[in-house]
This record gives C-alpha cells, structure tokens and sequence, in this order.
C-alpha cells in the first residue's frame, strides 16, 4: 500500500507541473496524434472498402461463374445454360419462375465530378429479378427502367461521384443514347456503384448476341447452397465455380483492402518511430528540469521504483492524450469521406471511409505504446538520478 501511495503522489505532482513543462509535452502529443491520424485515416479506407462489398453479401444468394474466373469480366455462358442453372435444386421460385438473374457487365467511360477525368464505371444488365436476388434495392429517384428500351437507373454512389447520370439526364454508352430514368440505393454496397439497364437491351447495344457473364441465383435458405453446388458439379453440362455472396465479395474485397494495410502499417511504424523520438526528447527535458525535485523526493523516502513508473505513466498519459485527439480528427475529418478506387474487375466502387470503433481501438493502443517505449528510459534515468549529486545543486 506504501508503495502504491508513493505512486500515486509522484504521480500526481507530476501531472501538476505540466503546465511548467508545456512546450515538451505539447510536442510529444502532437507526434502521437500524427500517428493516430494517419493511422486511422489511411486503414478506414480498407475498413470502408470491405464494408461497401460485404454489404451486398448475402448467404442464401449464389454467384455462378465461369471455372477459374476471377472476375464477371472473365466468365461466360450462354442464354440456355442460363435457364438450366437456374432450375436447379435448391434455387427459390416465385409461383412457376425461379427467382434468378442472368446478368452481363460491361464497362463504360463517365467522368468524375471532382476531377472531370474518366473512370471505369461498371454497366450491368440484369434480368426483372435482380431485385429479388440482391438485399436492400430501394428505388428512391425517379422509376425502374422499362424491359426493351435503352433506360438506365444508377446506383446512387455512381450519381454522387460521377458527372451526368442524373435522373432524367440522357448519355451516350456504346451505339446508342440512354435515358437516366431513376437512381436506387442497396444497402450503401457495392451495387451502388453500378448502372443498371435490360439484358437483352445491353447485349444488342454491345453486340454480345446472347451472352451472359454471371448467374445469381435466390437460395431457399443458406442450407440449400450445399444442394445447389453439389448439383452444378455432378452435371456434366457445367464446369463453373459458385459461391455464396457473402464468399464472393469478401475474396473480392481482400486484395485492395490488404493492399491498402500493406501500405498503412508500414507507415504507421516509420511515423510511430518518429513519435517516439519525440516523447523520448520530452521525457528526457521532463526529467533534466525536475533532477532536484526528483532527488527531493528520493531523500524524502520515496522509492526508485516509484519514480520509474510515474514517469512512465506520465509519459503513457501525454500519448493517450494524444492518441485521443489523433482519433477524434480522424472520425471527424475521415468518417463518411467518399471516394472511388478500382475494383477487382477494373472498375470503379464507390466507398465511403469507415473510422470505426475496433480501429479507434488499434490507434489508442499505439498510442498507449509509444507513450511507454518512449517515457521507459527517461524514467530509467530518473530512477537512477543520484540523489546527492542532485542536492548539492540546491
């Protein structure tokens, strides 16, 4: 208990004589906070990236895809195998149709609002049931498009970021002119990124006679996938790869977000060494201008083991300080920042930066570390002061 006591006074003074020491300790938490920023700012985008696909992930939703494609932009089938996937066991039907959707994709030029250069933006033909097999799909400007003319609804990301998609707008992709007829949300996933029109009316528009790129299909529940892949691989008449969904766009998202961390730790670290100098300098000006009050309290009977960990607390409490500030700029200046990146298909998805709890969580800890790798010597220091040396200098 004495020694907790003696803590906790040492502690205590400590944080007292702060404001003595302001422009030290400023520093240290300005370095800490730079870290904690960048930190947090640099992984919400792997953050926003995953959350914007796996939000359209769905387990009782199954992708069909030509084997070995990694992408819709690489896989094929025909109207016919279409029909005969979509009849399998274990696919939802609605009176006497399976509810499924036979999609093609395709890629266009739009420029982007802010910067007026053009991106990749991905254009979909989807069957009437593209609704039924996606979650969330709510048209909130406008109306569907109608099966047969050159109409298109957006998703609303893809209105936001991109220039002349408005409702009502008219746009020229391919041969033909198009009318913006309605914009549609999904959940804030990926679809809305996309622009949507009639199957047949895009394949004419793009020549692709009756070729699809991709099958999704409405399962009866997320048990019957089982039933439904097992089907696709005992019929000789497939060689495809299926997944759930929820499967699809997680290994979709995995490269770019893992790219994105790849680069974010890395410069987390170099930042966090740079920080540490800084709270190394600040602790080590700490300790040299209260060498007599330290000794003061050394002949008073306080231990060397007290001292120690009161610095280090001091110095862990100035980068929690720190680390604090760094992640409420962060969720301030990044939460919700739209941007649009290439995707796996080499178009673009549209994303908001996500500075969610677990990551503040991540930058606090780093904080937390940097202040006691930063504060561990300069309370070695003090706990070693020699106590006579000190005195003679009152």
């Amino acid at each position: 208990m004495r020694f907790l006591n003696q803590i906790v006074a040492v502690t205590r003074l400590n944080i007292l004589n702060l404001p003595q020491r302001i422009a030290t300790s400023v520093v240290a938490i300005v370095g800490v906070t730079a870290v904690v920023l960048v930190f947090a700012a640099v992984l919400s985008m792997a953050k926003g990236f995953e959350r914007t696909l796996t939000a359209a992930g769905s387990d009782d939703v199954a992708i069909v895809l030509r084997s070995g494609a990694t992408s819709e932009m690489m896989s094929g089938f025909s109207h016919e195998q279409t029909q005969q996937i979509a009849n399998l066991p274990g696919v939802r039907r609605d009176g006497d149709r399976p509810v499924s959707s036979a999609e093609l994709f395709v890629i266009v030029d739009v420029p982007k609002i802010k910067t007026g250069k053009d991106a990749n933006v991905p254009f979909r033909g989807v069957d009437a049931s593209a609704f039924g097999v996606r979650d969330d799909v709510r048209i909130v400007d406008g109306r569907m498009f109608e099966t047969g003319k050159n109409e298109l609804i957006v998703g609303r990301g893809a209105q936001l970021e991109f220039a002349g998609l408005e409702t009502g707008a008219t746009v020229r992709f391919g041969r033909v002119d198009w009318e913006v007829v309605g914009a549609f949300t999904a959940g804030g996933s990926v679809s809305e990124s996309e622009i949507w029109t009639d199957t047949p009316v895009l394949q004419d528009a793009y020549r692709r006679g009756a070729s699809y790129q991709s099958v999704r299909v409405r399962l009866d529940s997320p048990e019957s996938f089982a039933a439904f892949s097992d089907a696709l691989a005992s019929d000789p008449r497939f060689d495809v790869d299926v997944y759930t969904e929820r499967d699809w766009y997680a290994s979709q998202a995995e490269a770019t977000a893992g790219f994105i961390r790849l680069l974010g730790y890395p410069v987390t670290f170099l930042m966090a060494i740079g920080a540490v100098f800084g709270a190394l300098n600040s602790m080590y000006a700490s300790v040299s201008s209260r060498g007599t009050e330290i000794a003061t309290l050394r002949a008073l009977g306080f231990g060397p083991v007290a001292v120690l960990v009161s610095t280090i607390i001091e110095s862990t409490l100035l980068a929690l300080v720190g680390g604090l500030v760094g992640g409420a700029l962060a969720f301030v200046v990044f939460n919700g920042f739209r941007v649009s990146t290439l995707g796996s298909s080499f178009s673009q998805v549209v994303f908001d930066f996500a500075v969610t709890p677990d990551l503040l969580t991540q930058g606090i800890v780093v904080a937390l570390i940097i202040g006691f790798v930063g504060g561990f010597l300069p309370a070695l220091r003090a706990a070693r002061l020699p106590v006579a040396q000190a005195l003679r200098e009152l």
